[in-house]
């Protein structure tokens, strides 16, 4: 597709409850306030095949007995997902000249598949060079937030109960939080990192301000 004509893809990464789904839809709606076409979407999902295997990630068929999917069954799930996604959804809109807006995409599979699943870089990369054509966004907007407040948020959010990957240790989700930590210092040009502690209105501005250089002039 000619660069000129292609839209823009920006995804928002992080943790759990850090706060990406809400900055997701404000950034959406401040695109669509700009006559932008806005498709806003999310991984696992996005489209009825990948919706459909979001469901078995999340809540795998007999995890109790099992303990859920095996690491490279979960990132060839994510792949999977991805794929249909990607094929789709993400590249029609880009192609007419729409904004995508994820919550989350491969990014998310290299630091907890791939990062704190103890798969490596290299395995998630080859998938998704395969199922998606290695499609990257034109930024990641990373969301970070301190263990102590985001327990506090996760409590807030989900009380007792979790899915599948939310409910994993401490540890895990320290180690998906270096991981993307890791990546973002290794891409600095593609990765926007944001305190997402704040009020959802502040760190909304600072999102505006990481993609200044990309989001169109409000219409006057």
């Amino acid at each position: 597709m000619s660069s000129a004509n292609r839209g823009r893809f920006v995804v928002f990464e992080g943790g759990e409850g850090v706060g990406k789904s809400t900055q997701a839809r404000m950034l959406a709606a401040a695109l669509e306030q700009r006559g932008a076409e806005v498709i806003a979407t999310r991984e696992p999902g996005g489209t009825p095949g990948a919706e459909a295997i979001r469901a078995l990630l999340l809540a795998p068929p007999q995890a109790l007995e099992t303990g859920g999917w095996p690491a490279e069954a979960e990132a060839l799930l994510f792949a999977a997902a991805r794929a249909d996604h990607v094929a789709r959804l993400i590249r029609p809109a880009l192609a007419r000249g729409a904004w995508v807006v994820c919550d989350r995409f491969v990014d998310s599979s290299r630091a907890y598949q791939g990062g704190a699943g103890g798969l490596g870089d290299d395995a998630i990369l080859a998938l998704h060079a395969f199922g998606s054509g290695g499609l990257r966004p034109d930024r990641v907007i990373l969301l970070e937030v301190g263990e102590a407040r985001l327990a506090a948020r996760l409590a807030a959010r989900d009380g007792t109960v979790s899915d599948a990957i939310g409910g994993r240790s401490i540890a895990y989700h320290r180690k998906v939080a270096a991981a993307f930590a890791a990546l973002a210092e290794h891409d600095p040009a593609g990765f926007a990192r944001i305190d997402g502690s704040a009020d959802a209105e502040t760190v909304h501005a600072h999102v505006m301000q990481a993609l200044a250089d990309l989001v169109p002039a409000p219409i006057a």
